[in-house]
């Protein structure tokens, strides 16, 4: 695993913070239990090669298999050591227990079902973005639909990921400049915001795609796959401010969206990267504090954490997508 710190100031989290010179990041390597390995004081970047010390206090696994032919994006984990990832195939859900890696089937799909970005909430429902129009609502703990919401038309969009912020569960459309907020629970009206402000929506690209709250709770950060940027998007107006930020260009390739307290993680998927940002007070304003790379990754698209870790699925888009295409999860400390 490669970590870049461009700015070395200090974080909310202090195992991200940036430590430059052999005998800082030795120290580094130590106390949080990274692992071994070789650091660039000239250039700030470190190299470490990924152990398995495991977020409960064990030894967990780093990577673990997804079944042949799953085409996995989305990924989502809540407050026990359980992965559920949803299949591009047939809209499948596979779950792995993170604690061995072993997993199996939850959901078995169907036809014409697709399954991308994934949210589990404190109550045992898990939120799927479908691609084609729709959302649907699953029991954890059986798999079972529990409920299916047409967001839109089912051609001309791509519900494509989903966050969970006050009373809703909002999706976001990579073709369509709208987000749609569904009710957390089992009944309600879905809400349709239109985005405005600074938003330009492009035509023939993949748009809006992952989407966390502000540190606040009185937005949402949406991040535009295409030209690259992340926007604050106002939740009762759909305003969108474009977020300035600094020591990055772009996020080009944005994909998933995690967000600790004030440092907010940008999966770039075919970088094979992940980029780390302090958010200012008011998440109008991204620094770039570093970077997470990783050999294992293999366009990464979507994460989620438990403990000290972050997973992240290997959706492999530059390979063949067949029915024999191999597939991996991974994690790596943050």
């Amino acid at each position: 695993m490669t970590r870049s710190h461009p700015h070395p100031h200090s974080l909310p989290h202090p195992s991200r913070r940036a430590l430059l010179g052999g005998a800082a990041l030795t120290a580094f390597a130590v106390a949080t239990g990274a692992g071994a390995g070789t650091a660039n004081a000239a250039t700030g970047t470190r190299t470490a090669t990924t152990t398995g010390g495991g977020a409960g206090g064990g030894t967990w696994p780093t990577e673990f298999p997804l079944p042949n032919g799953f085409l996995p994006e989305g990924i989502a984990i809540g407050r026990k050591p359980y992965a559920y990832m949803g299949s591009r195939a047939n809209g499948a859900i596979y779950r792995t227990d993170l604690r061995t890696g072993e997993g199996g089937i939850l959901f078995a799909g169907g036809t014409g079902l697709i399954a991308v970005g994934l949210k589990l909430d404190h109550d045992g429902l898990l939120y799927v973005a479908g691609n084609t129009g729709v959302a649907r609502t699953h029991d954890s703990r059986t798999g079972e639909v529990v409920a299916t919401h047409q967001l839109s038309e089912p051609t001309g969009h791509f519900i494509n990921d989903v966050t969970l912020l006050g009373d809703r569960a909002w999706f976001t459309d990579s073709r369509a400049a709208a987000l749609y907020g569904v009710p957390r629970g089992r009944t309600g009206t879905v809400k349709t915001l239109p985005l405005t402000g600074d938003w330009v929506q492009l035509p023939d690209v993949n748009n809006a795609n992952g989407i966390v709250g502000t540190p606040d709770g009185r937005a949402l950060i949406v991040v535009k796959s295409t030209p690259g940027e992340l926007y604050n998007v106002n939740l009762r107006t759909g305003r969108a401010i474009k977020i300035t930020l600094v020591g990055a260009a772009n996020v080009v390739n944005g994909d998933g969206l995690y967000r600790i307290g004030r440092t907010l993680y940008v999966v770039q998927n075919r970088l094979n990267l992940i980029s780390v940002f302090h958010l200012d007070s008011k998440a109008t304003t991204a620094t770039l504090t570093g970077t997470i790379t990783d050999p294992r990754f293999d366009v990464p698209t979507t994460a989620a954490r438990f403990g000290n870790r972050l997973y992240l699925v290997n959706a492999r888009f530059t390979s063949p997508q067949t029915p024999e295409t191999t597939f991996t999860g991974v994690a790596v400390p943050i």
